[in-house]
């Protein structure tokens, strides 16, 4: 676009912005984190943008802004983007026209925040489509089927945990088990068009890290980022995971091949308990309101395979897990709505086998569709090895078996070691070559394990 006519369509989007009208109101209250106000009642919707204004600035000066967050017939709640500290009783706060986000592929290869303004250099050409940030996903009688499985650069994630186009997979993990360089190695070798990727709740360093990874590794091209900081106030953060998956919905519009990566929908879900708490809302378990639950399946499923003539959004939704207990709130919500689940396991990775999939609590819910009869017999098989093993470790290590009581076991023992060094080895080649290795590890042997039916 020639630069006369970019500056004309900044010009013109910029005083469409321009509200005609202001409406104003005043704090009655403050605390914490959320501020009271009275006057926009009857005027302000929940999500709404509003301005605080000192009362001796210019009306065009910089000023702190918040969103409307919940409210009555007489006042409404404010949570603040930025530092509340200074803010006082009876301030002047207005209601502020709404900021269009308007992606386009000049985004790709951007770090953007949540307001879709990039974090360093200068912003990128608009676009001419207004995303919605809530939006909405396709009409489930709509929407077509998994689509063909995919290449993923990863060994276990190419065979026995297959992801297929517009399939939505969860990565649960700890800290410290290889999280962060799975998600960075699948933002730059699954198979997709574009790759959108949120990094909600992160630490700045560590933005600047995964940035460095993905962009630097010849992905650039392909891949936007959607950042908002660990410090950075909740409605930020909850703002930037909406964005996250707009962007993703909007090249999906466009008939792409989309890869949006969460990390993590345990960060959006805290923020999110920070905003309905301000709110109002009555915490339940773990202090997480009953709203957390719709609230991550409302996003979840904005994901997946689009309507005829759209493109597909494959996800894939990290989640933290601390202690590895599978069955904590957010791990709980979530596992129920996805296509599948992959655990990594603090076990797994001290033993230095990355990436750290624990294969027997891990499913991939494409199966079996997504691989043929001899592959999914191959996959049953990879199974039901770990199974036996695991189930006879602990005779094991206390030295309570003896070789040639159970042939099964003994194949296990036997093949056991080559499985495991199967799910943590590179990728090469694509699927086929990846479905050769683990078909070269099971074919031989008359006392192997026998699949589970």
């Amino acid at each position: 676009m020639p630069s006369e006519t970019r500056l004309y369509a900044e010009l013109e989007a910029a005083i469409a912005d321009i509200s005609p009208r202001r409406v104003r109101g005043s704090i009655s209250k403050a605390n914490s984190n959320s501020v009271e106000i009275v006057g926009l009642s009857g005027f302000a919707k929940i999500g709404d943008l509003v301005r605080f204004i000192r009362p001796t600035e210019e009306p065009d000066a910089d000023a702190l802004y918040g969103e409307i967050v919940g409210l009555d017939a007489n006042s409404c709640v404010a949570m603040v983007y930025g530092d509340i500290e200074g803010v006082s009783a009876n301030r002047p706060v207005e209601l502020a026209p709404p900021v269009e986000i308007r992606p386009s592929d000049a985004w790709l290869g951007r770090i953007m925040d949540g307001f879709g303004r990039p974090w360093s250099g200068q912003a990128p050409a608009r676009g001419e489509q207004v995303v919605t940030l809530r939006g909405t996903p396709p009409s489930p009688v709509e929407r077509r089927g998994l689509g063909a499985r995919l290449s993923t650069g990863v060994t276990a994630l190419d065979t026995v945990l297959p992801i297929c186009r517009g399939q939505r997979v969860g990565l649960f993990a700890g800290s410290g088990v290889g999280k962060s360089t799975l998600i960075a190695t699948l933002a730059n070798s699954l198979e997709a068009d574009v790759a959108v990727i949120g990094l909600i709740g992160e630490r700045g360093r560590e933005v600047r890290d995964f940035a460095e990874r993905v962009m630097g590794d010849g992905a650039s091209s392909r891949s936007v980022i959607i950042a908002a900081t660990s410090d950075q106030p909740a409605p930020l953060r909850r703002r930037a995971a909406y964005l996250t998956m707009a962007v993703a919905e909007y090249f999906r519009d466009q008939g792409k091949g989309v890869l949006c990566v969460m990390d993590s929908v345990t960060r959006v879900a805290e923020a999110h308990r920070e905003i309905a708490l301000a709110a109002g809302e009555t915490p339940a378990l773990r202090a997480y309101p009953p709203s957390t639950g719709n609230m991550i399946a409302r996003l979840a499923e904005r994901a997946g395979p689009g309507a005829d003539g759209q493109g597909d959004i494959t996800a894939v939704l990290s989640v933290l897990v601390a202690g590895s207990d599978m069955d904590e709130p957010v791990a709980d919500m979530t596992r129920g709505i996805l296509d599948g689940h992959i655990v990594l396991t603090r076990e797994i990775a001290e033993r230095g086998r990355f990436p750290a999939i624990d294969l027997a609590k891990s499913v991939s819910r494409s199966l079996p569709d997504a691989a043929t009869s001899e592959e999914n017999d191959l996959i049953g098989l990879a199974r039901r090895v770990v199974s036996v093993y695991e189930d006879a470790k602990p005779m094991l290590q206390a030295g309570l078996y003896n070789s040639g009581s159970d042939p099964e076991i003994d194949a296990a023992i036997t093949l056991y070691p080559h499985v495991d060094a199967f799910l943590g080895s590179p990728a090469a080649g694509g699927v086929d070559a990846s479905f050769d290795a683990l078909r070269a590890i099971l074919g031989g042997g008359e006392d192997q394990p026998q699949s589970e039916q």
